[in-house]
């Protein structure tokens, strides 16, 4: 019977509680704070962009634009024009017991006064495995990874200074050299960046800073993942893109976008632009040219649209 009973009583065992919480669930969290100290919130953010304008500091740079690899700039003539342009540098490979010449002279001189720059000795050996063979001559200077920009960055650093962005786009531009140009016409006309494809495109080496003639150290060149889609996100905040093609719609001199906020699209000099990138730009213009020549290469483009879109903006 008293099996029974245990086993028909409906007296239940210890329960496990829930320790206060449903108590401490009902207590108030306080005053709600202001949208300005919520994180994430729009408000918090344009508060901190505001604090970032008044202390006269750039805002963050996005990831997402990217380091290259870094480069050889190898042989004594090459090594020496380097130095005298200001291509970045990080070290300097001098091999042992090498004929003390007036090019190793210079490049030595250059480097020691540009500071910054580690001076190595090393053995031919090791510069003909650094090097894959090539004929080194002796020296090899390291230039180091470039920093690229995001294309936003572009656009708020346009925007700091108070005025409309003015920014050079490249489509299928594959000589360093033509990039270099642009970048020192971007510069000379008050322009605010350079924006290049991450695949299938110049980008900025040792050639491309020689050419700019030392303006890439102030003008910026950011490099997107997808063109298409950086114009496309251009054109959402408000900024024309306008494309260079040698069948344009409109001549430049008619062109009213160049007034405002214009992104300009180079093409390569053998193909153009290319299709998804032409059918992304607000308006197709061409450049008149009486002497007749087919096409000019980037460089030379990119420095026309650049001076008529500065004389109009001054």
């Amino acid at each position: 019977m008293a099996a029974n009973n245990r086993r028909m009583s409906g007296k239940k065992g210890a329960q496990v509680g829930s320790g206060g919480q449903r108590r401490r669930g009902l207590e108030g969290k306080g005053p709600t704070p202001p949208a300005e100290m919520r994180k994430g919130h729009a408000k918090q953010r344009a508060a901190q962009a505001k604090a970032r304008r008044a202390q006269g500091a750039r805002p963050q740079q996005r990831r997402g634009g990217g380091r290259s690899a870094s480069e050889l700039v190898v042989g004594r003539n090459p090594v020496v024009e380097a130095l005298r342009e200001g291509v970045p540098a990080s070290t300097l490979y001098v091999q042992q017991f090498i004929d003390n010449d007036e090019r190793v002279r210079e490049a030595l001189q250059l480097a020691a006064e540009r500071g910054g720059i580690n001076l190595m000795e090393a053995p031919r050996p090791e510069l003909d495995r650094m090097t894959n063979g090539l004929n080194h001559q002796g020296l090899v200077l390291q230039v180091p990874p470039y920093e690229y920009a995001h294309p936003e960055d572009l656009v708020a650093g346009a925007h700091e200074e108070g005025q409309d962005p003015l920014i050079v786009a490249l489509d299928g531009v594959t000589d360093p050299r033509n990039l270099g140009a642009v970048v020192r016409s971007v510069s000379a006309f008050g322009g605010h960046g350079v924006v290049v494809p991450e695949r299938r495109a110049a980008g900025m080496t040792a050639g491309a800073w020689k050419t700019s003639a030392g303006t890439a150290a102030r003008t910026p060149v950011a490099r997107a993942t997808n063109l298409t889609r950086a114009l496309e996100a251009y054109k959402k905040a408000g900024i024309a893109v306008v494309g260079l093609a040698a069948d344009g719609e409109a001549e430049l001199g008619d062109l009213d976008a160049l007034d405002g906020p214009v992104v300009i699209v180079v093409g390569s000099e053998g193909k153009g632009l290319s299709r998804l990138v032409g059918e992304t730009c607000d308006f197709r213009v061409r450049i008149p040219m009486p002497g007749g020549a087919e096409s000019l290469n980037a460089g030379v483009a990119a420095g026309i649209v650049l001076y008529e879109a500065a004389r109009r903006r001054g």
